[in-house]
């Protein structure tokens, strides 16, 4: 399946059918009278956050969606009937903007999240509503009026406990397909990681949601290598998982580089708990990964894992690390249990 994170999508409610003129023509009733009925509403137009979706692919193939038209008066005093609602069914994540792509409709981010953002117009009066004593015959109807038309941008935010950062290469694929069971493209070559994704990881009984986005490069945020727009992927984790390669001439430049980018793009990525590992400590004699691990502490004045996905080294302590974090954002009372906690970047 294709992966599709943004999506514009045309949306329309229903029409509300026009209201009827008529009268009653039964030889028995000796006086008659008007009995036009009222028209139906038009159809609602709801978007719903439903669970087995990961991706808005569906509204790249549909993007216009209109709901029913309620249906004209009748006479004999019968009502038209409503239109049928339309919803559209779109990943937990999912935020709806208007239509200049900046203004916040909703924020479905949790499966069974239900939002109308298109009313039908309402079904129009029969003439049977216009009879007075003064006028006992009213030949008018009110039309139906008209639905709500608008242009909508979908943008989904995946639902992760746990977001991967760091440079093209710094073995954040490796990762993920070593601690869960998700199978991310791997190669020696930078940006083998186009899209986002999912996996999930077990610890000591615990499970927990890690999201992959493609690899940061200086100038990310203007647009530079595949660009920022896979960080919102990430927006509502609770911790980022920093990976910095060994094989990096200049680890500390490399972690500053990805903090770089992280502070211009804001939205409070740069205020999240990090986790910094020192990765692929595999392919470094222990001289080497010496070196680099004391620039890395030093650049970042942070606790460094050192971190191999091939060896297995650190892979429990990082785990354990992430689950700790996650858990602690997600209850944020105080334990005090004198173990090792990821320290929030400043």
């Amino acid at each position: 399946m294709k992966f599709l994170d943004q999506a514009k999508v045309y949306v329309r409610s229903g029409d509300g059918g026009a209201g009827s003129v008529s009268f009653r023509r039964e030889a028995h009733v000796e006086f008659g009278g008007p009995d036009g009925g009222d028209g139906g509403r038009g159809g609602d137009v709801w978007i719903e956050a439903v669970s087995g979706l990961n991706t808005l692919i569906d509204y790249r193939y549909q993007q216009h969606f209109k709901a029913e038209t309620g249906i004209h008066g009748m006479g004999r005093n019968r009502h038209g009937a409503n239109g049928s609602d339309i919803v559209l069914k779109v990943p937990a994540g999912t935020q709806v903007f208007a239509e200049d792509n900046e203004t916040l409709i909703c924020d479905l981010d949790t499966v069974g999240d239900r939002r109308k953002i298109a009313s039908g117009g309402n079904g129009g009066f029969g003439n049977d509503r216009f009879k007075s004593s003064t006028n006992q015959a009213p030949r008018h109807a009110n039309p139906g009026q008209p639905g709500q038309e608008l242009t909508i941008w979908l943008r989904l935010k995946l639902i992760a406990d746990a977001g991967l950062v760091g440079l093209p290469n710094a073995g954040k694929s490796t990762f993920l397909s070593t601690v869960t069971r998700a199978r991310p493209k791997i190669a020696d070559y930078p940006f083998t990681t186009l899209h986002p994704g999912l996996g999930v990881a077990k610890i000591d009984a615990t499970e927990f949601v890690i999201a992959d986005i493609p690899g940061l490069i200086e100038g990310a945020h203007r647009g530079v290598g595949i660009g920022d727009r896979f960080l919102g992927h990430v927006e509502r984790t609770s911790i980022l998982l920093h990976l910095v390669s060994g094989n990096e001439e200049d680890v500390a430049q490399a972690y500053r580089t990805v903090r770089g980018e992280l502070e211009a793009y804001g939205n409070g990525l740069a205020e999240k708990a990090e986790l910094l590992c020192l990765s692929q400590v595999d392919s470094l004699d222990e001289e080497t990964r010496a070196e680099k691990l004391a620039a890395l502490r030093e650049a970042s004045c942070k606790t460094v894992i050192e971190l191999s996905a091939v060896s297995r080294e650190g892979l429990i302590e990082t785990l354990r690390g992430l689950a700790k974090a996650i858990a602690a954002d997600k209850d944020p009372a105080p334990a005090d249990d004198g173990e090792w906690r990821p320290e929030a970047s400043h």
